[in-house]
């Protein structure tokens, strides 16, 4: 399995190769691609991301079948049964790098932030659940400044939530955590554009070589 350094380096060429429009296409989900993995896999980065349709994480990377292990939550949210997933990737199968994927105009992002401001105490306990999930990281951004405008309050929320869950998962797993001290596992925060198909690795992640 690569080092985490060289799987977010594989990232980045893939994401840079789906934002300007040169992507691989080809073998990456033939019908000799799914032969070969069907025995097992090996994926070389774990995405905790959205479930919004706009981010899947394979075109993104532009990876193909069995390079990614892929988690999908609205809001990209941390809960035990996504720590569980992300445990059992890297320890079964030696993958050295979690991303969590955030992006812009995220409806869960913006759907905390209104309740917040305007709390209606209806709906959905389902939905609820993932708001209340969300909130801890966006409230104090909201007290501090309330009257900032809508897309910079935003920006703001959506990478202070990627900020919260990729800091829940270093801290709040002891496996994870002893991974990341003993054998290189690395755990980042990024947040895909919706607008240029760029992805931004923000938290954590070296720089490029």
């Amino acid at each position: 399995m690569i080092s985490a350094v060289d799987a977010l380096a594989r990232l980045r060429d893939g994401n840079h190769r789906f934002a300007t429009d040169t992507r691989r296409g080809g073998d990456l989900a033939t019908i000799a691609r799914r032969q070969a993995v069907a025995a097992s896999q090996e994926p070389f980065a774990i995405i905790l991301g959205c479930s919004d349709s706009r981010v899947p994480a394979e075109l993104v990377f532009d990876q193909g079948v069995g390079d990614l292990f892929v988690i999908r939550v609205a809001g990209n949210i941390v809960a035990p049964s996504l720590v569980g997933s992300v445990e059992f990737a890297a320890s079964q199968f030696g993958t050295r790098l979690v991303v969590v994927l955030g992006h812009s105009q995220c409806g869960a992002i913006a759907a905390t932030l209104n309740e917040i401001r305007r709390p209606s105490g209806s709906g959905s306990k389902n939905i609820k659940s993932i708001v209340d999930r969300v909130r801890p990281a966006l409230e104090e951004i909201v007290a501090a400044e309330p009257t900032q405008d809508v897309p910079a309050l935003m920006q703001r929320a959506v990478r202070a939530n990627v900020r919260s869950s990729a800091d829940h998962l270093r801290h709040g797993s002891e496996l994870l955590e002893d991974l990341i001290a003993t054998d290189g596992l690395l755990v980042i925060g990024a947040e895909y554009s919706l607008e240029t198909g760029e992805v931004d690795f923000f938290d954590g992640a070296p720089s490029p070589g």
